[in-house]
């Protein structure tokens, strides 16, 4: 086994560090939004509308998939991504209305 080239080792934790840094924005950003859901989750629970809004669902995954189509990166996955996250708000919705 040879030893891996130290511009390539040197280039590999600079991108790793970018990756981090990235991971840590998504992170934030997530943690922003689901500030944002928790607003609109208890104000559905006070209002009395139910906690999904499949038409409002479809919207975000066309738009999504508008948006992820445009920044080069596949559709399918975004689209997997963006239900995770529309599952986890139901899931809070649903809580804030029992509460």
């Amino acid at each position: 086994m040879t030893e891996p080239d130290s511009a390539a080792h040197e280039e590999l934790l600079r991108l790793r560090g970018s990756i981090d840094n990235l991971d840590a924005a998504l992170v934030h950003l997530l943690a922003e939004r689901f500030k944002c859901t928790e607003q609109v989750g208890r104000l559905k629970a006070r209002a009395g509308f139910p906690p999904a809004d499949p038409n409002r669902e479809a919207v975000q995954i066309e738009r999504l998939r508008r948006l992820s189509d445009d920044a080069g990166l596949d559709p399918e996955f975004a689209e997997k991504i963006l239900n995770v996250i529309i599952a986890e708000v139901i899931r809070n919705h649903r809580q804030f209305v029992e509460d």
